[in-house]
């Protein structure tokens, strides 16, 4: 029950490999200094600089024989050395990502382009990579593994034993979405051999979901989805030999089908894996070197936490693949919280030894770049306000941060830093600011006119939202934003409309653009005369520390629940303008179960709630995510029942709209059927509405978002009446 976000895949691979996947990247030139992309008249690269941009590929070079157009280019690669470049078109979804597709590729010396993987159905091809040194490409098609020779086109199945259920070089639905893994296989250094993840779902029960509007007859689609209390896909690596195609399976230790490997990679210059395994509860994590072999294996490090234990894709935009290797693989970067701040530590590949490298009360946020040649770390932090995102430098070695980002630009920053050059892409934006992005070179971030212009702008709009921190009745002290409506008297009294979430796997509360405004309604709240408010709970994913974060362990819908309640009631004794009468609250997933949940167990304060695609019983939603928050059903089932909205659905009071997508392969619609049936016993009245073969985002068929923001503000302006009194 994830935070809904619209977002690509990210894949990176080792930069000895060419590939193409569409990412949220940035396609860098070979200097570090330009990036590239795909625009109708060719590749272009743009100097960073702002000199002048240049073609440097011609569409013209990548239209096939006979074609009257040039190949649309989703995503594209260039070899390290730029004289081959790696297309990838004709893309369609895998669940949430367009990751299959067609491959085609250009030899800018010679002029050839030809497609990779003919004879395969079209965008049937996944993860296609060129080996290390250039004569074969490897991808996966209809979950078995191959490799194509270069030079004549032929092709070898490196596994023949795939199926939906038995996947060989990608992943199940549970992992790609709870652990972000899509692309499962590496090239050795070598070239000799690849290393690749099998997925064993045979044990997995299906879930049926019904298509009942694309055909006269309805009929199921399935999906092999583990809930909680079921034991998870069966995992295992294997590396396969190109010459012979005879795989050698790790040695890993444990039962397959009680851990995960979300990490895998190639030790450089070695014929040996590195892994990252995770026992079931994902409260322990041992870092593993695999003879590549003989399949042998021997711990390095491990570590344990009375709660979960984060995967890279938390501190690195999603991004679960690449391993921070540094001193030609003798150490790498990682990332803990064992000392009760997410920090950075230093691992030797040879003892296991980790050396803390960002001492001090404050997260690390993510990497932004390791530069070894400079000696020097890059990450974000904001050790003063934890809504906020800058960048920061260290050495190598470790020691004091010092921050980069200039102190006059108050808010959230990224950076897309160049691997290969001091060149970083900058964009900046805070609730009061549209995004600007910028080139700076770093360290000295001097920022373009165009920061300036957009900071005054701000600063003479006047403010958009308000930040605020309130205590509760527990001690705790939460903090949240507001905007206020138009023409607003404080000696009136206004509706309160509550925007939650409040689960690890997101905040409301940042400072970016975009905080203040709710994409569903239709019109200006402001303008309406409504407060909109929002606020982050412990166990949300801000830089506050682990004991924050994970203070929600096995209190998912308790916890925060409660602390969302008091904060309410906090907030609304604090200011005197917040009608109580008309409190309302809605969200989306896991912010559509904290609506619920705050509907039903604090009817006082909620009088009105709208839930969209919400889990109503955590037993229903997919064993990774679930049990990494909850644990073992098997253990403490008790938790799970008290953190469900429908163990309370009796207590309803207020007005209640419920929005469910009967296509939904994420939170399945089952929870909006068993949550009726509940208020069906209890005789509690509510409206609901079914999107029919939609899925978790509502977002497919004709009509459905105008639908959708229709019904949500009609609802919302016909319960929670706008304006002041």
């Amino acid at each position: 029950m994830k935070k809904i976000t619209l977002l690509v895949a990210l894949v990176v691979v080792s930069c000895f490999t060419l590939f193409a996947q569409p990412g949220k990247g940035i396609r860098w030139s070979r200097d570090g200094r330009a990036t590239l992309k795909a625009e109708p008249q060719g590749i272009v690269a743009t100097p960073l600089s702002g000199a002048a941009p240049t073609v440097m590929v011609p569409a013209g070079k990548y239209t096939p024989a006979g074609a009257a157009k040039a190949l649309p280019i989703r995503d594209f690669s260039f070899s390290a050395d730029e004289k081959k470049l790696l297309i990838y078109t004709n893309s369609k979804k895998v669940w949430r990502y367009e990751t299959r597709g067609d491959y085609w590729l250009l030899d800018l010396t010679t002029g050839k382009l030809q497609q990779l993987g003919k004879g395969h159905a079209a965008s049937s091809l996944m993860f296609a990579k060129l080996s290390p040194d250039g004569t074969k490409a490897a991808y996966v098609s209809e979950h078995n593994l191959y490799v194509e020779d270069l030079a004549t086109g032929a092709i070898k199945a490196l596994t023949t034993n795939g199926t939906r259920r038995f996947i060989n070089g990608t992943f199940d639905w549970a992992y790609e979405e709870e652990f972000g893994c899509r692309d499962g296989f590496r090239w050795s250094p070598d070239s000799k051999s690849i290393a690749y993840w099998q997925i064993d779902a045979t044990k997995i029960r299906d879930f049926l979901m019904i298509n009942n509007t694309d055909s006269i007859y309805s009929f199921n689609v399935p999906v092999e989805y583990p809930v909680a209390g079921q034991s998870p896909s069966a995992c295992r690596v294997g590396v396969v030999d190109i010459a012979t195609a005879d795989t050698r399976w790790m040695d890993v230790p444990g039962d397959q089908q009680q851990h995960y490997i979300p990490r895998m990679e190639w030790v450089p210059g070695k014929k040996q894996l590195i892994i990252q395994q995770l026992n079931r509860k994902q409260n322990e994590s041992k870092i593993m070197l695999c003879d590549a072999t003989n399949g042998k294996v021997h711990t390095l490090y491990g570590e344990k936490d009375s709660a979960w234990i984060d995967v890279k894709s938390r501190w690195d935009d999603d991004n679960i693949a690449g391993w921070d290797f540094i001193r030609n693989g003798k150490d790498f970067i990682w990332v803990s919280e064992q000392d009760g701040w997410r920090h950075l530590y230093s691992i030797s590949t040879e003892s296991g030894k980790a050396t803390l490298l960002t001492p001090g009360n404050y997260d690390v946020m993510t990497i932004a770049k390791i530069d070894e040649a400079g000696g020097q770390i890059w990450f974000t932090a904001s050790p003063d306000n934890a809504v906020q995102e800058y960048l920061y430098r260290l050495p190598l070695n470790g020691g004091k941060a010092e921050r980069i980002t200039p102190a006059d630009q108050p808010g959230s920053h990224e950076y897309n830093i160049s691997p290969y050059s001091s060149w970083a892409v900058h964009s900046f934006s805070n609730a009061c600011m549209y995004p600007v992005s910028e080139n700076v070179e770093l360290p000295a971030h001097k920022s373009s006119p165009e920061v300036a212009r957009a900071l005054k702008q701000a600063a003479t709009a006047g403010k958009c939202v308000e930040y605020f921190e309130v205590q509760t009745a527990d001690g705790f002290n939460i903090g949240g934003w507001m905007r206020k409506p138009k023409n607003f008297d404080p000696a009136k009294k206004y509706p309160i409309v509550f925007y939650v979430y409040g689960e690890p796997a997101g905040a409301t509360t940042r400072d970016v653009a975009g905080t203040g405004r709710n994409f569903l309604y239709d019109g200006d709240m402001a303008a309406d005369g409504y407060i909109y408010a929002s606020m982050d709970n412990r166990g949300t994913p801000l830089p506050k520390g682990r004991y924050w974060r994970k203070s929600i362990y096995r209190k998912v819908g308790v916890l925060n629940a409660r602390d969302q309640a008091q904060a309410a009631q906090a907030l609304m004794k604090k200011y005197a303008f917040i009608d109580p009468a008309r409190t309302a609250v809605w969200g989306w997933s896991g912010g559509g179960s904290m609506t619920l949940n705050l509907m039903f167990q604090y009817p006082d304060i909620y009088k009105t709630g709208i839930a969209i695609a919400a889990v109503g019983n955590q037993l229903t939603y997919d064993n990774i995510y679930q049990e990494r928050y909850m644990g073992l059903p098997e253990e403490n089932r008790e938790d799970f029942i008290k953190g469900s909205p429908i163990s309370y659905a009796r207590n309803l009071q207020g007005n209640l709209l419920y929005i469910h997508g009967t296509g939904d392969d994420n939170v399945h619609y089952q929870n909006a059927e068993m949550l009726l049936n509940e208020l069906i016993k209890y005789n509690k009245q509510i409206q609901f509405m079914a999107y029919p073969n939609r899925t978790h985002s509502i977002s497919e068929g004709e009509g459905t978002f105008t639908h959708l923001s229709t019904l949500y503000t009609n609802y919302l302006r016909a319960h929670c009446e706008p304006g002041a009194k």
